[in-house]
């Protein structure tokens, strides 16, 4: 039997490259392959994939991404060529919640700082400043979805009081503040994990910057463009919020340079799933809709286009 001819746009482990190779003809987009019998598209959340590798694949029938986001596609072009897309939600959604957790912790204690106090030698001149209180405070989520719910079932033991924004309101024992205005006011920490499209495009503006406050803090565990990153460097800048901690950025891996002398500040490299337990399963659901498209069953984890 003829394996199906897929495009690859991006290197993977070797975990999820010797599957790949054994099930399909892959062909790697680095090595300009001719596009014309591709049928599936392999890709990252990431990575994505452009108009024109889309449009150059006249019989595209899949585009199967590792990883939740798919902002870096344009369904609409999908829907109209008729092609199937699908990602890896579910399975790095604990992950995700962790991090987010770690950074906020980690920023409303300094424990970069304080590590970096206790390494210099700096403890013997002179304690360690007081920092924030985490637990019992006010939780905000901008996002209810699989990852938010997440945050929201461990913040849930730090005993905090949690409100939340999403397009509706939800089945939970948490306040429902639909503006993001509004939740923003009324929170200590504010957690981003809303999915990043047209619609949330700097969903937290300087507005909602203004409406945390000195004494707030805000956590990024989704997408960069769900933030006006100049909004949010300004407001760093002149301790309009107390502080950021933050897994994406605009253009990464490189970093706005205003960035990296805030102190008040946490940086991440974007490594909100990164374990290998989850990145084992994010390909494994990937080539998981793979067999499933090519078999003829319905896909796992479609996108709705």
């Amino acid at each position: 039997m003829t394996k199906p001819d897929i495009l690859q746009i991006s290197p993977y482990a070797e975990w999820d490259q010797t599957p790949l190779d054994a099930a399909y003809h892959v062909h790697h987009l680095s090595a300009a392959p001719d596009l014309s019998e591709i049928r599936a598209i392999a890709t990252t959340g990431g990575a994505g994939v452009s108009d024109a590798i889309i449009q150059a694949c006249p019989k595209l029938e899949l585009i199967a991404v590792n990883g939740v986001g798919y902002d870096a596609i344009n369904l609409s072009l999908c829907k109209a060529r008729g092609v199937s897309v699908t990602n890896t939600p579910g399975v790095l959604d604990g992950d995700c919640a962790d991090l987010a957790l770690a950074m906020a912790l980690g920023l409303s204690r300094a424990v970069p700082a304080a590590d970096a106090h206790a390494r210099s030698g700096a403890w013997e001149a002179a304690n360690f400043p007081l920092q924030r209180r985490f637990f019992g405070a006010k939780a905000g989520i901008l996002g209810l979805g699989r990852i938010g719910s997440e945050i929201a079932r461990r913040l849930e033991g730090f005993d905090m009081q949690i409100a939340y924004s999403a397009r509706s309101e939800k089945p939970v024992s948490y306040t429902y503040i639909p503006d993001p205005v509004a939740l923003a006011a009324h929170v200590d920490f504010l957690f981003v994990v809303t999915l990043a499209n047209a619609e949330t495009r700097h969903i937290v503006n300087a507005e909602v910057l203004r409406a945390l406050g000195p004494n707030g803090m805000l956590i990024n565990i989704s997408r960069a463009a769900n933030i006006d990153e100049d909004a949010l460097l300004t407001a760093l800048e002149t301790n309009q919020i107390a502080g950021a901690a933050l897994d994406v950025f605009e253009g990464e891996p490189a970093i706005n340079p205003r960035f990296k002398p805030l102190a008040n500040v946490l940086l991440q490299p974007h490594q909100g799933s990164a374990t290998e337990a989850t990145r084992r399963a994010m390909g494994q659901l990937q080539r998981d809709n793979l067999a499933a498209h090519f078999s003829g069953q319905p896909l796992l984890t479609a996108v709705t286009l």
